[in-house]
């Protein structure tokens, strides 16, 4: 199992780093395109649609998310940040104040309708992020990509080795305080490496305060705290629903959403922060 997931990513993290550095804008564009696809489909499987309105739903994000790249600049020639800016700072509201109460609720009964137009919010800021980070620099997509990956690899572990306190038993079992602890003190050396080797990759906002550089380990511990959310929120998803896995595309990974279930509320954040 464990030789499988580590093929399986070792095969996605090359075929996302040369899609990254290689593709033109709007091949990239189209290739993740089809990310949102794959993870729209699993989506509106959590929410109980059939087979053909999961299509339908997959479809409506992929080609609409094109569409709204080149509608706000993303692609085209006449930006309007504005319409990003809306996007970005309604999904961050629902991950600060939504997904919270969420958690602490847990409603089993949500309208699909509900569910759905919270994918296409959640999916379609995720989109726009990744698209206008990697036309600021495919780097500045990888480092907020990696702020990530460093965050996960090391709750695993150290949840692995020092066990303990769970952190949300009836949602996910699996994770631990320590792993948050873990996550939380690799992403601040991660914040130190990243100021220390690639200081121009700052966020020009976060460069202009009071202190400088410094704030980027404020900055990252607020995405290590919302990645921490965006795990937990899919988990309960999951768990309503009753499945262990979001999809089965993933040899060893699950589904496309338990991939990037992490990156759906750092990337508008990091994206807001950047563009401002």
């Amino acid at each position: 199992m464990l030789r499988e997931r580590v093929l399986t990513a070792l095969v996605l993290i090359g075929v996302l780093l040369g899609a990254l550095f290689f593709l033109p804008a709007t091949g990239w564009a189209l290739f993740m395109g089809v990310a949102v696809y794959g993870a729209a489909w699993e989506w509106a499987g959590l929410a109980g649609c059939s087979a053909a309105h999961r299509a339908a739903f997959g479809a409506v994000l992929a080609g609409g998310g094109l569409a709204w790249a080149y509608a706000t600049g993303l692609l085209g020639e006449t930006a309007r940040p504005e319409a990003l800016t809306a996007v970005y700072l309604l999904a961050a509201a629902f991950w600060a104040i939504g997904v919270p109460l969420w958690l602490r609720l847990r409603p089993q009964r949500v309208a699909g309708a509900l569910l759905l137009v919270i994918g296409a919010l959640v999916l379609l800021s995720t989109y726009s992020a990744l698209v206008q980070l990697r036309e600021a620099h495919p780097l500045t997509l990888l480092l907020f990509l990696a702020t990530v990956w460093v965050a996960d690899i090391a709750a695993y572990f150290a949840g692995r080795r020092f066990g303990g306190r769970k952190l949300a038993p009836n949602i996910s079992p699996g994770k631990t305080w320590a792993g948050v602890y873990g996550a939380f003190i690799a992403t601040a050396v991660y914040a130190a490496l990243w100021i220390a080797l690639l200081p121009q990759f700052v966020p020009a906002r976060i460069d202009t305060l009071p202190g400088g550089k410094l704030w980027m380990f404020v900055f990252v511990a607020a995405l290590t705290a919302v990645a921490i959310l965006g795990d937990l929120f899919e988990s309960a998803l999951k768990r309503r629903v009753g499945v262990k896995d979001s999809g089965h595309l993933l040899p060893g990974h699950g589904g496309v959403l338990d991939r990037v279930d992490a990156l759906l509320p750092v990337l508008p954040l990091a994206a807001l922060v950047v563009s401002l």
